[in-house]
């Protein structure tokens, strides 16, 4: 069962992983080896699903976000396996979602620069069919991260 505690943990974890685990017991007044129980047995049952460094997209060189809105005349499992393989493989992609509505699927693409957006697109069409993509560039990131709202656990 998901008490308080155990969704402060999970709240500070998500913004530093890297916390020493006696800073994170002082945090939820718990002793050192009981937060660090609590800790393992979030990993052990699937809330922990990996600990991650967040690199600074600057100083790695991939500033520039476009988002790829594709449309396919393909909705066959083959093709859609075809389609996934494509994209994990090509490292610019960093996300990609299978949508309802007027797109099928929707790509994050991270690029050191705008130009850089048809390396990426021709690298992927020579992969698989495409009926249409529609590319839009961030201008400005509003709101980034990958903390999840820790408030409806039960």
């Amino acid at each position: 069962m998901i008490d308080d505690r155990d969704r402060k943990i999970l709240d500070l974890l998500q913004l530093d992983c890297s916390i020493p685990v006696t800073e994170l017991a002082d945090r939820v007044a718990l002793s050192v080896s009981a937060c660090s129980r609590r800790i393992q047995k979030l990993e052990e049952s699937g809330y922990i699903a990996r600990r991650i460094a967040v690199l600074d997209r600057e100083r790695i060189g991939v500033p520039t976000t476009v988002y790829a809105l594709v449309k396919t005349a393909h909705h066959a499992d083959d093709w859609i396996e075809e389609f996934r393989r494509a994209v994990v493989d090509i490292a610019e992609i960093v996300e990609a979602h299978r949508l309802t509505g007027h797109y099928d699927y929707i790509l994050k693409i991270v690029l050191p620069r705008v130009e850089h957006y048809d390396v990426v697109y021709r690298r992927l069409v020579k992969r698989v069919e495409l009926f249409d993509v529609s590319a839009a560039i961030s201008m400005e990131t509003l709101k980034s991260g990958s903390a999840l709202p820790v408030d409806y656990l039960r």
